[in-house]
């Protein structure tokens, strides 16, 4: 039993290539990177660029031109859409920078306003980013309640111990004190007896 070879279709009539060419497919255009817009890779649009001026009397409705540094740039943000950035001078704000969003429409001279605002850069002074409670428990300041715990459990211990020592000196005081009552009243004795020997003495000259 012979195998028949495989039957591949006839080529079309009008799909002869003369001999000695080389068969080439329709040209194909660079290709987009993924995941980058189309927008983000060109240029800003000129006309808006250049409004500079534009861009600072704007930042300057809404802070004071003494807080509005100097341009840092222009960047595309979209098709006739840029965002105008500028120094901040503000207190309290180093390393932030005003912006301003123009954009204009198609073939159009006429710039817009779109957007104002202030906003971080990298060398910015921010907040620490925002913890759960349950996170924020760290190793050392478990170690602090330990302590804390161990140093109350030790505070009943010592309260007899200082009461004793309270009732000892109030014992002492009032024994100091009947001692002083007692050594008065010796002396007062002592004083009466000497006033009526001196009297018994005076009685036995005058007879």
């Amino acid at each position: 039993m012979t195998q028949e070879p495989d039957q591949l279709p006839a080529p079309d009539a009008g799909s002869k290539v003369p001999a000695g060419s080389k068969g080439t497919g329709p040209k194909q255009g660079p290709r987009p990177h993924a995941g980058v817009p189309v927008w983000r890779t060109g240029k800003p649009d000129a006309f808006l660029a250049a409004a500079v001026d534009v861009a600072r009397a704007a930042v300057e409705s809404i802070a004071p031109a003494e807080q509005i540094g100097e341009h840092l740039g222009a960047r595309s943000e979209g098709d006739r859409l840029v965002t105008h950035l500028f120094e901040s001078r503000l207190p309290g704000y180093l390393g932030w920078q005003w912006y301003a969003v123009l954009t204009r429409n198609s073939r159009s001279k006429v710039v817009t306003v779109d957007e104002l605002g202030l906003l971080p850069s990298e060398d910015s002074i921010l907040a620490p980013a925002w913890v759960p409670w349950a996170e924020r428990v760290r190793p050392e300041d478990a170690q602090t309640d330990e302590t804390e715990e161990a140093a109350g459990a030790q505070a009943p211990s010592q309260g007899p111990d200082a009461e004793d020592d309270d009732q000892h000196d109030g014992d002492a005081q009032a024994a100091s004190e009947q001692d002083d009552d007692e050594q008065d009243a010796t002396e007062d004795d002592a004083a009466e007896y000497d006033a009526e020997d001196a009297r018994e003495r005076s009685a036995d000259e005058a007879d």
